[in-house]
Order: structure tokens, then sequence, then C-alpha cells
């Protein structure tokens, strides 16, 4: 008789501590997704950085020549070598254009004015690296403060929302910027209005298509970047689990 009643005194005990075990388990699942959507997004973050650098880099550093080759009557052939660099603005890089008539040589000027996309696109690389390494500096260092309230990520969120809709314009429009800037500093274009004039080597581009590419590729990662995000907001967050009786009820005497 005293052993059933120890039974049956035990059975609330026991209930509650499969319930807490529960919870415990439910707790660590739910860290250990965050430890894995926090791995995830400092490995893309992370990459951003790169991409960012590397897009702005190779634009804003780029200088290239276009070459002509002027051939006069009983004259030594005479290579031009037009240079021009970022941010394309064509017409402010000057060359001499010799003359086959004996004068002096004409001063020419490339033609076009590109460096609004090119500007645009090294800008929004510019502040998507410093952003980048704010956002690495407050995961890394204060993912404490980071997480107090759902208003770190979701302005996180907002702003990196903000980063991938640039990249994407910032992106197409230098790709349409390139295009034209290969059009004018093109040999052919620039050897076709001159009767003694054949086209020489052509530019060497292939950079710049890189930067191109690596303007979409930073869509991409931005864009993945808000997933993750989008993983520490209101939006995605499971509700916190309902008291049960035993917890809200107080123990009797």
């Amino acid at each position: 008789m005293l052993s059933r009643l120890l039974c049956w005194t035990c059975l609330p005990v026991n209930g509650m501590i499969l319930k807490q075990l529960k919870r415990s388990r439910t707790l660590f699942h739910h860290h250990l997704l965050h430890l894995i959507f926090l791995s995830g997004h400092l490995s893309t973050l992370n990459d951003s950085l790169v991409f960012a650098i590397f897009a702005f880099a190779i634009t804003g550093g780029y200088s290239g020549t276009t070459h002509i080759q002027v051939k006069c009557p009983d004259s030594a052939e005479i290579i031009v070598s037009p240079v021009f660099g970022y941010p394309f603005r064509l017409s402010a890089y000057p060359y001499a254009m010799p003359s086959c008539d004996g004068s002096h040589s004409n001063r020419t000027f490339l033609q076009g004015d590109f460096s609004s996309s090119a500007e645009f696109f090294v800008c929004v690389g510019v502040f998507g690296f410093l952003y980048c390494t704010a956002t690495l500096i407050l995961y890394l260092g204060y993912q404490h403060v980071y997480r107090q309230t759902t208003r770190g990520p979701f302005i996180d969120l907002v702003v990196t929302a903000a980063f991938a809709f640039l990249w994407l314009v910032s992106a197409s429009a230098w790709g349409k910027g390139l295009t034209d800037v290969k059009w004018a500093t093109n040999p052919e274009h620039l050897a076709k209005d001159c009767p003694f004039c054949q086209p020489g080597d052509f530019p060497a581009l292939g950079r710049l298509n890189a930067s191109v590419i690596f303007g979409f590729f930073n869509l991409i990662l931005w864009s993945g970047n808000c997933w993750f995000i989008c993983k520490e907001t209101l939006f995605h967050k499971d509700p916190s689990p309902p008291a049960t009786m035993e917890e809200g009820v107080a123990p009797g005497p």
C-alpha cells in the first residue's frame, strides 16, 4: 500500500522532469540551428567582403591602351597609342595624331563620357566593403548586443536588401557602360575616318569584364545574406512556448 502511494506521488514529478527534458532538447536544437545559420551567414558575409574588394579595386585601378597604325606615303609606319582609364571620361584623354602632309601632329581626343556608371559601381563596392567590415565586427565582437532586440536584425535586413538591389543596378549599368567603352576604344572605330590609318592591337579589357562578373556575384551573395538575416527577425522566429499548468500554478503546501 505504501509503495503504491509513493508511485502515485512521484507521477507529477516524473512528468515535470520529462517536460523539462523536452524543453531543454528544444532549446538545444534552437541554439544549434542558430550556430549553423550564423556560420553560414559569416561565410557568405566574408565572401561578400572579398568580392566587393575585387569589384571596386579592378574597376578603380584600371588603365588601358588602344593602338592605331598610321601609314603615310613615303614614310615609316607610326603607331599611335591613346591611353584611357578610370573613371572612363574618355574626352579627357588626348593623343597626338600625325599628319601626312608634313604639318604638325593633330591633338585628338577619345570620344565619350562613361564615368557615371563606373563611379556608381565603384561607390557601391566601397560602401559595401565598409558595411561588411562593420557587420563582421558586430557579429564577432558584439553578438549579444545585436540579438538583444529585433531592431538590429531588422535594420540589418533592410540595409542588406538595399545593397543587393544596388548591386543589381550598378552591375547592370556598368555592364552597359563597359560595352560603350569597348566601342569607343575599338581601333577599328578609331581608324575608320582616317584614310591612312589601320586598326592596331585591341585594348586588354578582360579585367573590366571580370569586374562586371564580380558585381553580379555580389548580387547573389548579398541576396543570400538577406536569407540568413531573415532567420534572425520576427518573420521566421518560432513563437515562445506557452506556459504549462505545472509552471503557471504555484505548488501547494
